[in-house]
């Protein structure tokens, strides 16, 4: 079986920081992935579950809402491996373009007063969140982006280059 994109990224070289991870044509229409990286992977320890899970409730909320981005939000949830999130978006933004939403959003985790959707009914695990944690996490990364908002490597997976193959695909030389 071929690799696939995500594991095709150096993964001792990643910083946190907003990466385009893929661009799929979807019925003639650019949809796009974003890696959302808050820890550096393998160097660094991983965001606690419950931290985690109720990160993905709040900021899916708080896209969902932005009238600005809730139209092309297609899904925001955890990467497997507990150090970041994956966006995809209808579209083709740059990561810079995503800074400001992202830091918003990030932002509105600090000033949650509950988890939303954090019920038996709403949730498949309700008692397994940590919104003190998820705040902390939370204003770790905002005050990251901010300081870091005119870095370049947070805005892009390192020593990659990004060539497209004859047909458009977009692939990863690691």
């Amino acid at each position: 079986m071929e690799m696939i994109q995500s594991f095709s990224v150096d993964h001792t070289r990643i910083v946190p920081g907003i990466f385009t991870s893929r661009v799929d044509d979807v019925g003639g229409n650019p949809v796009t992935t974003y890696d959302i990286r808050l820890k550096r992977p393998n160097r660094e320890p991983v965001i606690d579950v419950g931290a985690m899970h109720s990160l993905e409730h709040i900021i899916a909320t708080f896209l969902r809402n932005d009238p600005d981005w809730k139209d092309d939000v297609i899904y925001w949830g955890p990467m497997g491996c507990l150090t970041g999130f994956y966006l995809i978006l209808k579209g083709n933004r740059s990561p810079r373009e995503l800074h400001g939403i992202l830091l918003r959003a990030f932002r509105f985790v600090g000033e949650a007063k509950e988890v939303p959707g954090a019920t038996a009914v709403n949730c498949g695990h309700y008692l397994m969140h940590n919104l003190g944690m998820a705040k902390w996490y939370a204003g770790e990364f905002a005050d990251y982006l901010e300081a870091n908002a005119e870095n370049d490597a947070i805005f892009e997976y390192p020593g990659t280059e990004r060539p497209q193959t004859g047909d458009g695909q977009h692939f990863y030389d690691s």
